[in-house]
């Protein structure tokens, strides 16, 4: 083989490689376009996602705890006071921005489901009377709010993370928990049913 035709040789090679090198170059290119098209429609990952899935309740089956708390208009009421009901309790807080995001849906779900036979008792987590009457007027909030300065209800549920909300049926059992911030939607698709049980 002559020293020309070995360099036309490597030339080409190199050319081959050249070529083969662009086209994997190309071909992440385009794998990295569609991951970037396609993740946001897939939800993978997506903050919005794992907020649907933190709305799923747990399906539990224990008896509600024993609870007693001053109210907002100072007498003292206890989660038996209420047996016959569908209870949801929902511990919040006034500094609590996503319990502030929830409200507006508990109060919506409140007003449709009271007369079926839902009460909601909102417990308020040691803040001061005056500042939970201002939120319980700007929500205006038609439903129990409990004072809770010790974190009793923390205590009684085992779950100091806000908001929580916890769903007792009218035998008196705690049917469903979750924690974090709740929807409309959450609240029929996994209350109403209960409203309907005898």
């Amino acid at each position: 083989m002559g020293k020309r035709t070995e360099f036309r040789l490597k030339r080409e090679q190199q050319k081959r490689n050249t070529t083969l090198a662009m086209l994997a170059g190309i071909g992440l290119i385009l794998l990295a376009v569609v991951t970037l098209i396609w993740l946001p429609h897939s939800g993978a990952g997506s903050p919005a996602n794992a907020e649907n899935l933190s709305t799923i309740p747990a399906e539990v089956n224990y008896p509600a705890p024993e609870l007693a708390l001053e109210n907002i208009e100072g007498s003292v009421e206890s989660l038996a006071d209420f047996r016959d009901q569908v209870v949801l309790v929902n511990n919040w807080a006034t500094w609590c921005p996503p319990c502030k995001a929830e409200m507006p849906s508990l109060v919506a779900f409140y007003n449709e489901h009271a007369e079926a036979g839902l009460m909601i008792i909102a417990i308020e987590a040691g803040q001061p009377k005056a500042e939970v009457q201002k939120f319980v007027d700007q929500f205006q909030m038609p439903f129990r709010v409990w004072l809770d300065p010790q974190g009793l209800s923390a205590r009684a549920f085992n779950n100091s993370n806000l908001p929580n909300s916890y769903v007792i049926d009218r035998s008196g059992t705690v049917r469903l928990m979750w924690t974090g911030q709740i929807n409309r939607q959450t609240l029929e698709k996994y209350v109403t049913p209960l409203l309907a049980e005898n």
